[in-house]
């Protein structure tokens, strides 16, 4: 990789005022450094880990809105949403498990809404 890579997620219009209450605004979104470092901004909520602790990535939708958009965990695993539209977007599993950033426990995996699902998935390369 060279220089650093931002994917900004890709906005459902009709969720803004959501966006606006979880203060998500258009610089939030999936940066990987030279440095190996991936960290995904949603707000006020932050993942950061090393490229070398993610597992596999997947493109995966379309999903239904009501477990695709907003801050969420999900309800079958401790994984974490960042969503900002529910048509399609990047599952990245870890390796070890990242802080928790919402609930009680630490998460294996998140989900990111961004514009570019493909070429995420292309820059970390898993």
């Amino acid at each position: 990789m060279s220089g650093e890579q931002f994917f900004p997620y890709r906005f459902d219009d009709r969720w803004r005022p959501l966006f606006t209450v979880l203060r998500v605004k258009d610089t939030d979104g999936v940066t990987l450094t030279d440095d190996g470092t991936l960290t995904a901004t949603f707000g006020r909520a932050r993942v950061e880990t090393t490229l070398d602790n993610v597992d596999h990535t997947e493109v995966s939708g379309p999903h239904r809105w009501y477990t695709a958009v907003g801050l969420r965990l999900s309800f079958s695993d401790d994984g974490i949403t960042f969503g900002t539209n529910h048509e399609r977007g990047v599952c990245i599993e870890f390796v070890e498990r990242v802080p928790k950033v919402i609930g009680f426990k630490p998460h294996s995996a998140l989900w990111v809404s961004v514009a570019d699902p493909e070429g995420l998935v292309a820059a970390i390369g898993k």
